[in-house]
């Protein structure tokens, strides 16, 4: 595919896939491409990393290719992190447009742009491919998230994130913490999708019982575009760039019995939203509550003042001492959206 440059409207397609997401299926769907298309233009994202393999856009029609990211939405973010660079480089009319095969667990940002929450092999790759062409092209807010640690001897610099999905504190931080840790110690477990939301259920109502979050209200300060905001008693906090969160749920709009402005992906605004705990994410997944909408705003900023507490950007958790975090519009990704049957986890996390 990278010979006929004569044709018009010619599109070439790159697959970037992760093998190690999603129980080995990237694998099988490497080898499926390599078949289909020039083996050239398929790369194994665990051989190669995202910023060599986006060179060969550089060889192409300016503004005509389109990537295919088959992986989960950390290994979509791996690829927007690479185009950014080339925007840094000056290779800005390369820019390629990204759409998603979701592999593995918990892939809101795919779902959000219509790719689904998981893929097992149901559709074949002909006709993937077929999606991709056809996707319409959408712009994604991708944001900075800072982190200031406190004290005046900190020599230490902020540490950076780019967010795409969202950034939280309190209960579904701290499960995401509980989570990772014990899927380092025993990776050989997390190879199923529903052993994961099982492990995923059992550290939300262990939470319940523990209440390492509570009265979090008292401990951090908010504020939405340079504005304090009064905090009823939460213990959690999420900040939302897309309208999926928690693998399949649109929390923004809970049960959706109330009128409240769409959450977007490309207005340049984060919706924030408060949690009473565990429990109450629960319930808002199977929606049985909606959540304390605290606004929507161009900048946030959170100073945690006492006491350590789990944070997390993108599903990447840690324990987090006082500090202030500011979250600010960083750039926009050109993002693929594909209009077809939305397979959201509602039906399925509730089956499971």
């Amino acid at each position: 595919q990278v010979a006929p440059y004569c044709r018009k409207h010619w599109m070439p397609v790159i697959i970037l896939a992760n093998t190690r997401s999603g129980n080995n299926m990237g694998e099988t769907l490497l080898g499926e491409f390599k078949m289909l298309l020039n083996p050239v233009q398929v790369f194994d994202l665990s051989k190669i990393a995202p910023a060599k393999a986006l060179q060969l856009c550089t060889l192409l029609p300016c503004n005509a290719v389109r990537v295919l990211v088959c992986g989960g939405d950390g290994t979509v973010g791996w690829v927007l992190d690479a185009i950014d660079e080339m925007k840094i480089k000056g290779q800005e009319r390369y820019i390629p447009q990204v759409a998603i095969l979701p592999l593995g667990t918990g892939n809101d940002l795919s779902n959000t742009l219509g790719w689904g929450a998981g893929y097992a092999g149901e559709v074949p790759v002909e006709q993937i491919l077929r999606n991709v062409m056809e996707a319409d092209g959408v712009r994604l807010d991708r944001w900075k998230v800072q982190v200031t640690n406190k004290g005046y001897y900190n020599l230490r610099k902020p540490k950076v994130f780019t967010m795409n999905n969202y950034f939280s504190i309190g209960p579904d931080a701290l499960m995401a913490l509980n989570f990772h840790a014990h899927r380092e110690k025993t990776p050989s477990l997390f190879s199923s999708r529903i052993i994961n939301k099982a492990v995923y259920f059992f550290y939300g109502t262990k939470d319940c019982l523990v209440q390492e979050c509570k009265d979090l209200n008292k401990k951090v300060e908010l504020e939405l575009d340079g504005e304090r905001i009064e905090l009823p008693n939460l213990e959690g906090i999420i900040v939302l760039n897309i309208g999926y969160w928690g693998g399949g749920c649109r929390l923004w709009e809970g049960m959706g019995d109330e009128p409240y402005p769409l959450a977007r992906h490309d207005d340049g605004l984060l919706e924030v939203v408060g949690v009473h705990g565990s429990f109450h994410c629960a319930q808002i997944q199977v929606k049985l509550a909606n959540p304390v909408r605290l606004g929507q705003a161009h900048t946030v900023r959170l100073i945690l003042k006492s006491s350590k507490m789990p944070m997390q950007v993108d599903g990447e958790p840690w324990a987090q001492g006082p500090c202030t975090v500011t979250i600010t519009h960083k750039t926009h990704a050109l993002m693929l959206y594909h209009s077809g049957e939305q397979t959201d986890d509602d039906a399925s996390s509730l089956s499971e």
